[in-house]
């Protein structure tokens, strides 16, 4: 997702921190060119000082590929670089979210016509070229192409016009019924009366339409043809205008691929969208390309943008080019695509692009894997692309950073940084913090395998150009997104400077020399965990790279593995809990020297040899050996660390390796060692507490508990006082676990004046809890006086033997052993099923290849896609989510390429469409098709998964949520005695319940065999009642995932009871009967939307009825049909129609049979099944042969 929040104000981090640069901006005024200068900051990270030693190396020559949401090509300072060229050489939507159909071909007839693909006579233009004389032709809704922003707007405006108009009909038909009123005081007429009747319906229906406007958006209609030398599009986009003679096909400037002649279009004035098109397959497919929101321009214009009348607006590289590769997906909101992601490394590699900036990830469970990942590593290794992006916005807890950026050792991830400058002038705060910092929310390393994450920092906040649709010239952004491009424009100097002056352009060097040259943010080790090595500096590292242009080309890779131990290898080392930080323990070290692809035997592998002095930041905690002769092959050296004499807290430790032959290159490698050393609980009572933390604006306090074994949940109490205007506080909890994404809780808590608030969060037993307060940076500025706080954190929980219950569909309970580890505990539990999910698999599976104009790999291999079709059937409404355990909620950690999904109707309406997070959609009854489609490389990867099993999610309705029972007895369920309600759990004694199945007749109905429903059980109560979780598990912080498999359905047992003659029956009878039901079935499913359908449904019916006359459901099936007819031109004849079919029912049915029935014992469970089963066998009594 992008890493961005777009709403300001932002948080910053500690105050302690100071810059060591030199170029200080404290005790500043601001005057209006410094003001300008801090809407887009440069000055931060050395560029004003760079451009003025090598004003030409302003990013000419350097090329970027923007992997964002799709930049505006019409936005402000986008349209050339500073020495003349086109700015952006390409706009692509690499997810296919802009895709048009234009597979139909069709010719112009004699008046120079076509049939466009959404029914509308076409006029084409006669100075159209086509030689073909073929013209292809699809549509599309607009509003699938526009950002959910723009749409609302539109409505808006759409609305507003379309209440004019309409209230004028009301008007107009209000006057037309008061005249015919008063025209005619008597109607008995019976014209006149369908005449009134008329009018009143008109007006009726327009009140109607006022209270269920839906504006589903214009439909736009698509041509495209081959005017001989390239394919050519023109759009007809009138339904979008006000003026009926605007927007018509004919009056269109035909575009092609925007590559080809860098030509845009605009859907109308009202809507002011930007759009560019690109055509693939040979015109099959149109790909309209429009942004999915202002995220990627605001990230191309710091990078890149030229003002030649405002150069204090420019950006970053004003002289660099970029491309756009829009990764976000429009169907998603904005969401990354894995199809998005892999397209436009293909197209960054084809574009021989210098670059890439991808201010988009999210959190990982595992670092540095997956199959983006490694085509990353790929393009890095063998294309020499410099990669930059984000390291998220997730802090300020430690072990935030998000994939790819923050968490892959080819990928250079970048924190956001503000200088007072930005504070003062692009957050408009009244007193700004005297030196620079970290914004409270970068997300912080260390990875989950112990590598820093962060590399460096930038500028995380600026005022840059939007696109158009924005109506606006520009506006503010702030995260690691913006922080970002700022890096990346930086770099582009960089690659500038080097191609200028012959210098072999390889990432390696490029990332060392940002690193080694940057200035440190703060005084403390551990902070660089939250800044990287600091806040980069353009003119140090181009002098670096000057100096060290003979050196080879190098990435030093490092690989860690404990003694002793099996464990994947790591990037470094992360002691984090208690077990790990009481004793030495030793790792071995591989250094692995890694060339590019093209490095040459004689000339760079066998020559690479290095004495590398090793140095430890903190000798008495990690010792290393002091040399190492480092070749082509590697070496390895061991490390030996020993945190048992290190006191509470957070403490880091790097070794690094040094060239003894050139010390001035700085560290070649680093080690970075994290440890961190939790409090323990030593209390009787399972609490602790933190006392009189003072705070300012902006800052952080971390404090590391290690959490009680039999903890599942905490409670914690914050107290504040000590101040006057309101304070605003963060709180952060951050556990890590094995192969599980950071585990975090957050809250935003407001104190407009001192007082104490509670709140509860999950926790897991015995792993280090690191627990993070921190005070919104623009909360409190003006106000001097220091918020106190005290924090107290009581721990709670119960156990059980079994944490994930699985219900198996059989009468018999689930025993349930708890026990309390801490201290007595109310053991209240709660279960609910409030979901069920169907499992389905496909009825179709189909490999084939993709099309090579986007979907070949640079490797050159040809991607494949498998597409997957399920029938999906609902017998109501409701609410669904599509679900795939195997490849949901992992983008960046998974081997698998892609995944996307789509349902539709059996006209072909796309109601929902969905990637690896997929997304609620109601959907009315009926039947469905959905589509699910894979990409891989690999055939066989895709052969596996022609049978892949689907689930349909939806939630019950809350009368329909099932809230299950414990019982204290193992019988309990059966005989309905023993209730569990609630006991009091001592520590040390067990204590044992029983949980019941559902009961069958609670059970949804139509649920199948094999379904499962799912809810949840929690068993503790908490100690403020505010919490919830008494009624609803869910809402507790200790719940645990409850399911029941539903069974086969109850076997018929009509058999043999009251009137069933079934088994009596001969083949022969049950032949007519079976034949009888079909044709019934055939006349229900039959249509009467038109006079000739009417006129066949009603010929069938009273063939039918001539055939059955007796036969009820036949009868019922016509009253049915009487019913549902829309479109009724007599009103009162078809009522008289409607009572007769009535009455035929009713005196179909065998009164004497039915009280007979009425008058025996039955099963409630099946009283509907057997009064269906009389009345058939009645209809059958009733004809048949005595």
């Amino acid at each position: 997702m992008p890493c961005s929040p777009f709403t300001s104000p932002t948080t910053t981090g500690d105050n302690n921190n100071k810059k060591k640069d030199g170029s200080s901006l404290r005790e500043f005024k601001l005057n209006e060119s410094t003001f300008l200068a801090s809407l887009m900051p440069k000055q931060e990270i050395g560029v004003d000082r760079f451009l003025d030693a090598h004003p030409e190396y302003d990013g000419r020559g350097a090329l970027i590929a923007i992997f964002d949401s799709g930049v505006d090509p019409a936005a402000d300072g986008l349209q050339v670089t500073s020495d003349g060229k086109p700015k952006i050489l390409d706009v692509i939507d690499c997810t296919g979210s802009g895709d048009i159909d234009t597979s139909k071909v069709v010719k112009a007839d004699a008046d120079g016509r076509i049939c466009g693909a959404s029914g509308a006579s076409l006029v084409i233009n006669t100075s159209w070229k086509n030689p073909s004389g073929e013209w292809h032709v699809g549509y599309k809704l607009v509003y699938e192409l526009f950002t959910e922003d723009l749409i609302s707007r539109l409505k808006k405006e759409r609305k507003k016009k379309w209440d004019e108009k309409n209230q004028e009909e009301i008007a107009r038909a209000v006057k037309q019924l008061a005249d015919f009123d008063q025209q005619h005081i008597k109607v008995e007429d019976l014209k006149l009366r369908r005449t009134h009747e008329d009018l009143q319906n008109r007006l009726d229906f327009l009140r109607r339409q006022s209270e269920s406007y839906d504006d589903k958006g214009p439909v736009i209609d698509a041509v495209v043809w081959h005017d001989g030398e390239v394919w050519r599009v023109a759009l007809d986009t009138h339904r979008l205008e006000d003026d009926p003679n605007c927007g018509k096909l004919a009056n269109f400037m035909p575009l092609t691929n925007y590559r080809t002649e860098r030509k845009y279009g605009v859907f109308s004035k009202l809507d002011a969208c930007t759009f560019v098109v690109n055509v693939y397959s040979d015109g099959d497919v149109l790909s309209v390309v429009t942004d999915c929101s202002p995220h990627a321009t605001h990230v191309a214009g710091i990078a890149t943008a030229f003002h030649p009348k405002e150069p204090l607006l420019n950006g970053v590289a004003p002289g660099a080019q970029i491309i756009s590769c829009k990764i976000g997906d429009s169907r998603l909101g904005s969401m990354e695509t894995g199809t998005g992601l892999i397209r436009a490394l293909i197209a960054a590699v084809e574009h021989k692009c210098d670059l890439v900036n991808m201010s988009y990830g999210e959190a990982t469970l595992l670092p540095d894997y997956g199959r983006f990942v490694d085509l990353v590593k790929e393009v890095v290794n063998k294309h020499r692309l410099i990669f930059v992006s984000s390291a998220g916005n997730s802090g300020p807890g430690l072990s935030t950073v998000g994939a790819p950026g923050g968490t892959s050792s080819s990928i250079i991830g970048v924190g956001a940084y503000v200088s007072p400058a930005m504070a003062a002038g692009a957050h408009c705060v009244v007193e700004p913090p005297s030196d620079g910092l970290e914004y409270t929310w970068s997300s912080r390393g260390p990875t989950a395998d112990g590598d820093l994450g962060v590399c460096v920092s930038a500028p995380g906040g600026a005022v840059a150009p939007v696109p158009t649709w924005t109506l606006q010239r520009r506006m503010l952004m702030n995260g690691t997104s913006m922080a970002s491009p700022s890096a990346c424009g930086g770099t582009a100097l960089l690659i500038s400077g080097m191609k200028a002056e012959g210098i072999p352009v390889s990432p390696y060097s490029v990332r060392k020399a940002l690193e080694n040259t940057a200035v440190p943010i703060g005084d403390l080790p551990e902070d660089k965990l939250s800044t990287g090595q600091g806040l980069m500096q353009v003119d140090k590292a181009f002098e670096y790279i000057q100096k060290s242009q003979n050196v080879p080309c190098v990435w030093y890779q490092i690989k860690i593995q404990q003694s002793g131990k099996t464990n994947p290898s790591s990037r470094g080392i992360y002691l984090r809990e208690a077990s790990a930080c009481r004793q030495s323990t030793e790792w071995t070290v591989k250094v692995n020297p890694k060339f590019h692809e093209d490095a040459g035997n004689f000339e760079d592998l066998i020559p690479f040899e290095e004495c590398i002095e090793l140095h430890s930041t903190e000798e008495t905690v990690v010792k290393a050996p002091d040399y190492l002769l480092l070749t082509h092959n590697g070496r390895t050296f061991n490390v030996v660390v020993d945190p048992s004499n290190l006191c509470d807290g957070l403490h880091y430790f790097e070794v690094y390796g040094i060239d003894c032959k050139a010390p001035w290159r700085g560290p070649l490698f680093r080690i970075p060692i994290t440890i961190i050393k939790a409090k323990a609980v030593t209390n009787q009572s399972p609490q602790i507490s933190f006392s009189k933390m003072l705070f300012q604006p902006g800052h952080i306090e971390r404090r590391y508990i290690e959490v009680p074994h039999g903890a599942s949940w905490a409670e914690a109490t914050m107290k504040t006082s000590g101040f006057d205007t309101a304070r605003r506080f963060y709180v952060d909890a951050v556990q890590m676990c094995p192969l599980r994404r950071p585990l975090k809780w957050e809250i935003a808590v407001i104190f407009p004046s001192p007082a104490a608030k509670s709140f509860a969060f999950t926790v897991v037993s015995g792993q280090t809890l690191e627990l993070v307060i921190s005070q919104f940076w623009s909360s409190g500025i003006g106000s001097h006086e220091s918020a106190s706080v005290d924090f107290e954190v009581v721990f709670h929980g119960i156990k059980v033997n079994q944490e994930e219950v699985i219900l198996d569909g059989s009468d018999a309970p689930v025993r349930i052993d708890a026990e309390t580890l801490l201290e007595s505990e109310e053991l209240a539990p709660v279960a609910i099923l409030n979901k069920i999910r169907v499992p389905y698999r496909p009825i179709d599976s189909k490999i084939s290849a993709l099309s090579p104009d986007r979907d070949k790999l640079p490797s050159g291999k040809q991607i494949l896609a498998l597409t997957l079709t399920y029938k999906i059937k609902l017998e109501d409404g409701a609410q669904i989510k599509p679900h795939i355990p195997l490849l949901n909620d992992r983008i960046y950690d998974t081997k698998f390429e892609s995944q996307f999904y789509m349902i539709s109707d059996s006209n072909k309406r796309i109601y929902s469409s969905g990637d690896v997070y997929p997304s609620s959609a109601n959907l009315p009854k009926g039947e469905y098709i959905l589509q699910l489609y894979l990409r891989h490389d690999n055939v066989q990867i895709l052969e596996k998964m022609k049978h892949l099993v689907f689930f349909i999610e939806r939630n019950l309705e809350e009368k329909d949520v099932i809230r299950l029972s414990f019982f204290s007895r193992p019988d309990g369920p059966l005989m309905g005695n023993g209730s569990f309600k609630s006991s009091s759990l001592v520590p040390g004694i067990k204590e044992g319940l029983y949980l019941g199945p559902p009961p069958k007749e609670k059970l949804p109905k139509n649920s199948q065999q094999g379904s499962v429903l799912l809810g949840a059980v929690s068993y503790g109560k908490l100690s403020f009642a505010d919490q919830g979780g008494t009624k609803n598990p869910e809402k507790h912080p200790a719940s645990y995932r409850i399911s029941y498999v539903v069974p086969p359905n109850k076997i018929d047992e009509d058999k043999g009871k009251g009137f069933s003659l079934s088994s009596k029956k001969n083949v022969s009878e049950r032949l007519k009967e079976e034949v009888r039901d079909a044709k019934v079935k055939v006349l229900a499913s039959l249509k009467q939307e038109t006079d000739e359908e009417r006129l066949e449904w009603k010929e069938l019916s009273a063939l039918l009825k001539s055939e059955y006359p007796k036969y009820t459901p036949l009868l019922a099936t016509i009253l049915e049909g009487l019913v549902s007819r829309s479109n009724i031109k007599d009103k009162i004849h078809h009522d008289e129609e409607v009572v007769d079919a009535a009455n035929e029912v009713i005196n179909s049915i065998n009164r004497e049979e039915l009280a007979k029935f009425f008058a025996l014992k039955n099963d409630p469970e099946d009283e509907e099944a057997e009064v269906l089963n009389l009345v058939s066998n009645t209809c059958s009594y009733s004809h048949r042969p005595f």
